[in-house]
């Protein structure tokens, strides 16, 4: 039985200026200073720097001479009120440490051949045949950046005929195959990380060590990848010191050879910009904001200048009035997005100084383990404003500390009871078992059980399971791979 019925519903619904606020809080430094530089390209109403003339707009803030009578249009668009706001404007009173002398802005970086062209410029020294060099070429293009190929040679094979009209043996295709491994950096071109270390192997020196190392990677790789040691100095019949000095050259050799290519014009320079600073002063806590976070923007004087022209004339003809409508949502959105970086500015100074005075002792001594257990909720209570606005501020943004460039979030962890019944940070806890982990016997490291029990002599009873946790965020491996002869 179908039923209609009226329902009121009271919702709440962001606006777009407070969406773009968001977007604007999110961005990191660099990201914000493109944001700006694209508002100054599509908003001829906003103007960068500072002006040239001292002089305010207050002469057309007189408003006698006007008579609003005359026509509707005033009734809509009050004119003055994008002349003057018969105050100073607040970005003639705005401090700004960032000045057009400053450093060049940009990362330059140098222009080069890509990881496969270098590739092929090494293939043509090479003498081929015309269809043994497209196979050549078919593979080289097939590697990815670490320098393996993925594929199976069947499918390769199977591309060969399809896209290049190229029908061959995948007998044939190894065998070229082997002519591209041949090339440089030494291992690429493998299919597998066993592969790629044979083929390091192979061009080193042979002695006694190097003879070793590759038996070991060629007949026992299984074995010698879980390091089980024991199995292997029985196999061979060897010495520990032996083993060691095969496991050194093995050591040495690069697991990923299109990782140590550093010519490519196409690897993304990046660089962290810190938008905070925070220095020790006189025993104090000082925080300063990036000026680069900080532009100068006003609004065009020459649109002003527009609107004084539109008041000043006794008739105004209908293309005049279609140019204030446009002047108007211009300078609309130039002083909402000036508004918008003010309001930027003091919800990023407001939260990282609260994470600043939260965090007092850690950024006074630099030692983790006086980091307090700190939740996006706690600061969120704190300057009273919303959780996901806390998010926005500690995940993509940067802090210059006396003890190194630090992401924000990192500042965040949870908490748990000791012995003492003290509430203690998980990152106090990650800083000791890392330390527990490094004094331990690499002979016969710990297990994760041992680890637990370690801890809680230490006052911290957590399970084996969570152990297992912090261990892998901190990218330990399990004892077994932790072992050393």
């Amino acid at each position: 039985m179908l039923k209609q019925s009226l329902n009121f519903k009271l919702s709440q619904k962001l606006s777009p200026q407070q969406i773009q606020l968001m977007k604007l809080i999110q961005l990191p430094t660099q990201a914000f200073e493109q944001r700006v530089k694209s508002e100054l390209e599509e908003n001829p109403a906003l103007d960068s720097g500072k002006e040239k003339s001292e002089e305010d707009f207050d002469e057309f803030s007189n408003q006698d001479d006007y008579d609003e009578g005359n026509d509707s249009m005033e009734t809509e668009i009050d004119v003055d009120d994008y002349l003057s706001d018969d105050e100073i404007p607040d970005y003639r009173t705005r401090a700004n440490n960032y000045s057009a002398d400053d450093d060049e802005k940009s990362v330059p970086y140098a222009a080069g051949k890509s990881f496969t062209q270098t590739l092929i410029d090494q293939l043509n020294t090479r003498r081929l045949s015309d269809e043994d060099y497209a196979i050549a070429e078919f593979l080289v293009g097939s590697i990815d950046a670490s320098g393996y190929i993925r594929r199976s040679l069947e499918d390769i094979t199977d591309d060969l005929a399809f896209t290049m009209n190229i029908y061959t043996e995948v007998e044939k295709v190894e065998r070229i195959l082997k002519t591209v491994q041949e090339l440089d950096p030494a291992g690429v071109g493998a299919r597998n990380l066993q592969e790629c270390l044979l083929i390091q192997l192979s061009r080193k020196r042979r002695d006694q060590s190097n003879e070793l190392a590759i038996k070991l990677i060629k007949d026992s790789f299984d074995a010698f990848s879980k390091k089980h040691y024991n199995k292997l100095l029985a196999k061979y019949d060897i010495s520990e010191d032996e083993l060691r000095d095969a496991i050194e050259d093995i050591e040495h050799l690069n697991p990923k050879p299109g990782g140590s290519y550093m010519g490519g014009s196409t690897r993304i320079v990046e660089q962290v910009v810190p938008d905070f600073t925070i220095r020790i002063k006189d025993g104090e806590l000082e925080l300063t904001l990036n000026g680069r976070n900080a532009p100068e923007l006003h609004v065009s004087r020459d649109y002003s200048n527009m609107l004084r022209g539109y008041k000043e004339a006794k008739e105004k003809t209908k293309s005049q009035k279609d140019a204030v409508m446009f002047i108007k949502q211009k300078l609309d959105g130039a002083k909402w997005f000036i508004e918008a970086i003010k309001q930027r500015q003091e919800t990023l100074y407001v939260t990282m100084s609260t994470i600043m005075h939260y965090q007092k002792e850690y950024f006074l001594t630099g030692d983790e383990r006086n980091l307090r257990p700190m939740i996006l909720k706690d600061i969120a209570d704190e300057i009273d404003m919303d959780v996901s606005t806390v998010s926005r501020v500690a995940n993509s943004k940067y802090v210059d500390t006396p003890y190194g460039t630090k992401l924000i979030k990192e500042f965040f962890s949870e908490s748990m009871t000791n012995t003492d019944g003290e509430e203690v940070s998980t990152r106090e806890i990650k800083k000791i078992l890392e330390t527990v982990v490094n004094e331990e016997s690499k002979k016969k490291p710990l297990t994760d059980q041992k680890l637990a029990e370690i801890l809680k002599e230490k006052g911290y009873p957590i399970a084996r399971r969570t152990v297992a946790k912090y261990r892998e965020q901190l990218d330990i491996p399990v004892a077994r791979l932790r072992k050393e002869i």
